[in-house]
């Protein structure tokens, strides 16, 4: 349980900071496409912060594996 909880809270992290690059890096002209909506800079920064948790999985290694 904890270690959902755990992933959650790197992906409202992630989010959290995509929001803070739109707020405080975005395009004032709307001609930027991920930095002009609130949403979508959310949104990157959820996928990457995902993308952190996704890949931090660890790896089982095979105890048969290189061994004979």
């Amino acid at each position: 349980m904890i270690k959902y909880l755990w992933k959650a809270s790197i992906v409202i992290i992630g989010a959290s900071l995509g929001y803070a690059y739109y707020y405080y890096v975005g395009c004032r002209t709307g001609t930027c496409p991920i930095t002009s909506n609130p949403w979508i800079s959310t949104g990157y920064g959820a996928f990457f912060g995902l993308v952190m948790v996704w890949g931090s999985r660890k790896k089982k290694q095979d105890q048969q594996t290189g061994e004979q």
